[in-house]
C-alpha cells in the first residue's frame, strides 16, 4: 500500500512539473516564431496546463481502466467548482465578466449534460450496456473544436479580457529539452498514477471510480488550484472563473472525447450520481451570479461550495468506496 502511495505522490509531481516545463518551453519557442501572446495563451498555455488529465485519461484508456478515467474528469469538474471556486471566493470574492455569465459557464453545464445523455445507453435506449463510444468521442471533439473557434473569435474582437501571460525568454536549445523532458516526465507521471492508482484500488478492496473521483481528481487539479488561488488572490478575478469554467469544458469535450476514441468508455449508472453532482455545481455557480450580488461570489458562496465538496467527499468514501 505505501508502495502504491508512494507511486501516486512520485506521480503527481511528474505531472505538475513536466505541465510546467512543456509550457514554459513550447511558450518561449512559439515566442521566438512570432507567435502573438494571444495565440499562445489559448492554445499553448491552454493545453499545457490540462495536460495531467489528459495524459492520465490516454493511459488508462490504454490500459483498461476506463473508471479511473471518467472518474478522473466527472471528479476534477466537480472539484473545480466546489473546491476551487470556493476557496477562490473564501480568499476574495469573485467578480464574474457578463461573457462567462451568459456564454462560458452555461457551457460547461451544457459538457456535463450532454456527457449524462451519451453516457446512459442503458437507459434512454434500452441497450445492454452503456458505453462512451468513439462516435460518441467524435460528438463531444465537435463540440470542443466549437468552443475553441468561438475563443479565437471573441479574443480577436477584443471581447476577452486580457489575461497576464508571462513568457520566459529562454535560450532556444534549453527550451527544446524542457519541452521533450516536460513530455517524458507527463507520461512517467500519468503511467505511475494510473498504475498506483489501479493497484491502491485493489489494495483497499475500492473501485478504481472512487480513486479517480478524489485522490487522482485532486491531484490533476492542482495547477488549476494555484493558478485560481493566487488570480483570486491579486484580484484578477476573471482569471479565476475562466481558468475554471474553461478546464471543466476542456476536460469533457476534450479530454474525454479524446480517451473515448482510444478505447470506448463502459459507463456503470452509479456513476450517474457523479455527473448530476457535476450538473448541481455547474447550475449553483450560474444562478449565483445571475441572481446573486451584481454577477459575484461572495465569501459566503465559497463557504457553501467548500462545505458541498467535504459532504459530497464523504459521500464518496462512505457509500462509493
Amino acid at each position: 500500500m505505501l508502495i502504491d502511495v508512494l507511486y501516486l505522490v512520485l506521480g503527481l509531481v511528474a505531472l505538475v512539473f513536466g505541465a510546467t516545463w512543456l509550457v514554459d518551453g513550447a511558450s518561449s519557442l512559439a515566442k521566438k516564431a512570432g507567435i502573438s501572446t494571444l495565440t499562445i495563451g489559448l492554445t499553448v498555455v491552454a493545453f499545457g496546463t490540462s495536460m495531467p488529465e489528459l495524459v492520465v485519461n490516454l493511459l488508462a484508456s490504454a490500459s483498461g481502466s476506463t473508471e479511473l478515467a471518467i472518474g478522473n474528469v466527472v471528479g476534477s469538474n466537480t472539484l473545480n467548482i466546489f473546491l476551487i471556486v470556493g476557496i477562490a471566493a473564501i480568499i476574495k470574492p469573485i467578480n464574474v465578466q457578463r461573457k462567462s455569465v451568459l456564454v462560458e459557464i452555461p457551457f460547461s453545464l451544457l459538457a456535463a449534460v450532454v456527457l449524462f445523455f451519451m453516457a446512459n445507453d442503458l437507459l434512454i435506449d434500452g441497450a445492454s450496456q452503456s458505453v462512451i463510444s468513439r462516435s460518441d468521442g467524435l460528438v463531444l471533439f465537435s463540440f470542443f473544436a466549437i468552443f475553441l473557434y468561438y475563443n479565437f473569435l471573441t479574443a480577436k474582437s477584443g471581447g476577452a479580457p486580457e489575461e497576464d501571460i508571462t513568457i520566459k525568454q529562454i535560450k532556444p536549445w534549453l527550451a527544446v529539452v524542457m519541452v521533450f523532458v516536460g513530455i517524458f516526465l507527463l507520461f512517467i507521471g500519468g503511467k505511475f498514477i494510473v498504475d498506483g492508482g489501479s493497484s491502491l484500488a485493489r489494495t483497499l478492496g475500492v473501485s478504481e471510480s472512487l480513486i479517480g473521483l478524489t485522490v487522482v481528481a485532486i491531484g490533476t487539479s492542482l495547477p488549476e488550484l494555484a493558478t485560481s488561488a493566487m488570480a483570486a488572490y491579486k484580484g484578477n478575478s476573471d482569471i479565476a472563473i475562466g481558468n475554471v469554467v474553461g478546464s471543466n469544458i476542456f476536460n469533457i469535450f476534450f479530454i474525454l472525447g479524446t480517451s473515448s476514441l482510444v478505447r470506448p468508455l463502459p459507463f456503470y449508472s452509479n456513476s450517474n450520481v457523479d455527473i448530476l453532482v457535476t450538473c448541481l455545481a455547474s447550475i449553483l455557480l450560474f444562478s449565483f451570479v445571475l441572481i446573486g450580488s451584481g454577477r459575484r461570489i461572495d465569501r459566503r458562496e465559497g463557504v457553501l461550495f467548500v462545505s458541498l465538496y467535504l459532504i459530497y467527499t464523504a459521500y464518496l468514501v462512505v457509500y462509493v468506496g
